[in-house]
């Protein structure tokens, strides 16, 4: 059974949903390894897609063209670059989304199978852009289909674009959010962040 996790981060294990096995919830570790990489350790690099160079890079084109999937969300946190201030985004209108992401399979020494994943991230829109650069690619409930099971590319490349700004909202979190070791709901409460410096 799955539990719900208020602080997610790189090497965890996390529900995905991928286009080889589209009727269930995967789980998928977060930071992609390609199939050609020695280090695991690379996935700390590439837990992040570029969306504008992701038909490009080698370690992400193959995966785009073949193994795409949807890692579904009730918001993401980004940091604001002026304070490191930490705040959580989210649609106002739609409890759980699917961010667009690609995965893939790397297998080690002993010829043991680790499935991971990356979240494909796009130009940040207004609503963000005083906050951060880059934002993930938000999927339309009628386009996560699309994302999964279409292989026409010119199609999926126009989807890697900012959600519209009236369809986010945010406000600060703790800064306890920025070790993975704290996991509990109070983590996504909004507070007030003059404050912020007292919750330690």
């Amino acid at each position: 059974m799955y539990s719900p996790s208020f602080n997610c981060a790189p090497s965890q294990k996390l529900p995905v949903i991928t286009n080889s096995n589209p009727a269930e919830l995967s789980f998928f570790q977060w930071g992609l390894i390609p199939p050609w990489a020695k280090d695991p350790k690379i996935g700390f690099k590439l837990i992040n897609t570029r969306s504008e160079t992701i038909q490009q890079k080698p370690s992400f084109k193959k995966a785009f063209e073949q193994r795409r999937c949807l890692i579904p969300a009730n918001g993401f946190f980004e940091w604001r670059k002026s304070d490191k201030a930490p705040f959580r985004i989210f649609l106002k209108k739609e409890p759980i989304f699917a961010m667009a992401g690609i995965w893939e399979t790397w297998f080690d020494a002993e010829q043991r199978a680790l499935h991971t994943f990356s979240i494909i991230t796009t130009e940040a829109n207004s609503t963000i852009k005083h906050i951060h650069s880059r934002m993930p690619v938000i999927l339309s409930k009628q386009n996560e289909e699309v994302w999964l099971m279409d292989n026409n590319f010119q199609h999926l490349t126009k989807l890697l674009k900012p959600v519209d700004d009236s369809m986010l909202d945010m406000y600060p979190v703790s800064k306890k959010i920025n070790s993975p070791v704290n996991n509990s709901p109070e983590l996504i409460y909004p507070i007030n962040i003059e404050t912020q410096g007292t919750l330690f």
